[in-house]
This record gives C-alpha cells, structure tokens and sequence, in this order.
C-alpha cells in the first residue's frame, strides 16, 4: 500500500463520517418539523376570514385558536431544541428531553441580558425589547448539543455522596451551565451573523424568480441523500422578517405567510404544481410504460401514490420510485421543480402550507394566499409535460423504472 492510500483511506473514512453525522442531523428535523401541521391548522382557524369576524363571526372562537397556534410557533426553537435532542442521541429517553428544556430555558432567558434596544412605550403601544435571538438555529444547536453531552455523559458515576446525581440525573445540571454558555455566546456574536442571514434573506428575494428557481432546484437535489431539511429550515424559518399586528417580529417564509406577510410564500408557492399535478402526472407515465404483463400491478401502485401526492403533497414515495434507478429522471425532475418555482413567482404567485404542498393545504390556505387560482391552470401545465418528458425519456433511454426491470431481476424477486 502506498503512502498516498494510507493517507488518503483515514480522510475518506472522515468525510463519510461527516456525511453521515450531517444526515442524522437532518433525520432529526423531521421530528419537531411534524408539529407544525398543528400549528398552522389552528393559526388558520383563527385567522379573521374563517372563524373570525369576516367569516364565521365567532370571535372567541378565532381567538382561542389563534393563541394556540401562536403557542406552537412561537415555541419553534424549543421544539426543534427538544426533537433534535431527541432524534439525533442514540438510544434517547425522557431525561435527554428533559437536558434539553433546560439547557434551552436557561439559554434563551440568557439572551434576554444583551438587548439590542430597550423596551418602550409608544403612542401608547407597549414595544417590547429586542435582542439578538438566532431562532430556531439556536434551538438546533442547544438540540445537538443535549444530544451529544446526553451521549457523554448519561452513564457518568460520581463519588458516592453525590450519588444522587448520576448518569441521567447529571446532563440536565451540565446543560443548565452549557445553556448560561451558549447565550452569552450568541448573545455577543449573533448581531453580525443574523446581519449576514438577513442580507442572504435579502438577496435571494432580490433575485425574484430566479432565487425561488434556485432554492427548488436545491430543495429536490439535497433530498437523496436526506440533507434537504437543511435548506428548508434556513428559508422557511429564518430568511426574511415581518411585523405582525403585535409588533412582533416573525422570521422565515413560513412564519411570515401565517402572520399574514403578503409577500411571503417565495419558498413555498411553486411546490404545489409539482406536488398536485406534475408528480402524479410522472406516476402515471411509469405506469403507462410498464410491461404489458405488469402494467396492472403497476397502475395500482402509482394511481395510489399519485393520490397520496395530490392529497397530502408527500412525494417521496414516487421519487424514491425512479430516483436511484433512472437518476436522468431526477435530474429533469428537479430542474422542472426549479422552473414551477420560477414560474410561480414570476406570475405573483404568494401561497404556503403548514405540512406540504397537496391539496389539503392548497385548500385550508387559499383565503390567505395570493393569486392561489393560478395554481390550477400552472399545474395542469407541468402534469403534461411531466407526463410527456417521464413518457419520452423512460422508452427512449429504456429507463429500469418499476414494472420496466430486466426479466432476470424479476425471477430473482419472486424466488425471494
């Protein structure tokens, strides 16, 4: 073996441990990222055009589900906190949640010692203060770190008077100090980060259809290796800024749609074509193109992952269909996506959803969106060409999508 492969073999063996650590973390994210259905469920319901006074006219009503969707997301970093914790250390119980309320209570009241202005009352207006506060960033790392200091730590024996205190009972009092830490930390040094975020917010957005066509095209190329919730949760909860009604300051394309921002939805409005019309527009074709011996079982198949698509707007199912074994098709897929992004942007599109871009949301939200009609006739678009590309690129290139695999292939599955 020469010098340069033994070098070379420790380095490869770092980054695949770096690959895959950055995967776990982004697994982690799917749980906190659950609840937020939940949330804009009711922050819908409580806004003034359906339970309120423009719709229903129940005010208490409205305002019952108002404050409890607030509650949610305005608790995001301690959820993202407590299920990244909890998603990313092995084994996790209760106590790793525990470490992780803790250490994230201490840290965000820590923050609260270094305002960037003070509170003030204005025309009778209570303003409350401002300081640096990195959102759901700052959960995520006080998540990673319970994770990890749970990890270390959760067996630890002490000397046997402070018996009491081991293992378990130990991480929640180590992440109280590692909390007073890391908001001192963020506390000092955020101000100039959360500058550079908000000029990166800035710039995507000054990029029009082009920065939405980006961050699609992104959003579909990070998800066969599962680091896509990276992204999302940089654009969906941290790009961009809006003063609702109460003087609070939201941060990301999602909080902003569900405040009522109007130009909000950048990140969002140009999945729901893809995700209604032109996924099950692709499904249809492999079906279409299935061996005539197979066709049937295959039509069954991807008439119900179409419907799952169109319904809820989860996709993974037929892109994990055609995406490993006819990556041509994932690539065209993505650049489609990038181009309904665009699309929808460029036509003053400004609609979102609380858990994905199906019907349902396209539905609960449409009186908070804008221009959500044209979604429709956009849609119909994609789902023929989707179906005309998938349809052209699967017989000409002989692609192996399901129902089309090598007979050899299908004898070896039915003997298994």
């Amino acid at each position: 073996m020469s010098t340069a492969t033994a070098t070379a073999a420790p380095a490869r063996k770092r980054r695949a441990g770096l690959f895959q650590g950055l995967q776990k973390v982004g697994r982690s994210l799917q749980l906190p990222i659950a609840v937020l259905p939940a949330a804009g469920i009711m922050v819908r319901f409580g806004q003034p055009d359906v339970f309120g006074a423009d719709g229903l006219g129940w005010d208490k009503v409205a305002a019952v589900f108002s404050n409890a969707g607030g509650a949610l997301t305005g608790a995001l970093p301690l959820l993202f906190c407590v299920g990244v914790a909890i998603g990313f250390a092995k084994k996790s119980d209760g106590s790793t949640a525990l470490a992780a309320v803790v250490g994230f209570l201490v840290y965000s009241k820590v923050l609260e010692a270094f305002p960037v202005a003070d509170a003030v009352i204005q025309k009778g207006q209570d303003i409350p203060a401002k300081y640096n506060d990195p959102g759901v960033l700052g959960g995520i790392v006080m998540g990673l770190l319970t994770a990890m200091l749970w990890q270390r730590f959760h067996r630890t024996r002490l000397v046997d008077w402070l018996g009491f205190f081991n293992g378990r009972r130990l991480v929640p009092i180590i992440m109280a100090f590692v909390g007073i830490a890391v908001g001192v930390f963020f506390g000092l040094i955020w101000e100039p980060i959360g500058e550079g975020i908000g000029n990166f917010g800035e710039w995507m957005t000054g990029l029009g259809s082009a920065g939405s066509a980006l961050f699609g095209a992104v959003n579909r190329a990070l998800i066969p290796i599962g680091m896509h919730q990276f992204v999302n949760t940089v654009a969906w909860f941290q790009l961009g800024d809006f003063t609702n009604a109460a003087g609070q300051v939201v941060h990301g394309d999602y909080n902003r749609f569900l405040a009522g921002d109007p130009t909000a939805g950048m990140f969002m409005s140009g999945f729901f074509p893809i995700m209604m019309f032109g996924l099950p527009a692709a499904a249809l074709a492999m079906a279409h193109t299935a061996r005539p011996e197979r066709r049937k079982a295959v039509l069954g198949m991807m008439v119900s992952l179409a419907l799952t698509s169109f319904v809820t707007g989860v996709t993974e199912p037929i892109e994990f269909s055609f995406m490993f074994i006819a990556p041509l098709l994932y690539v065209i897929h993505a650049l489609l996506t990038a181009a309904s992004m665009a699309i929808t942007w460029a036509l003053g599109v400004h609609a979102g959803f609380n858990f994905s871009a199906g019907f349902i949301d396209f539905a609960l939200n449409w009186g908070q969106a804008t221009k959500p009609w044209l979604i429709i006739p956009v849609g119909l678009a994609f789902a023929v060409i989707y179906y005309a590309i998938f349809r052209f690129a699967i017989v000409k290139f002989d692609l192996p999508t399901p129902g089309r695999e090598p007979e050899e292939e299908i004898e070896d599955l039915t003997k298994a």
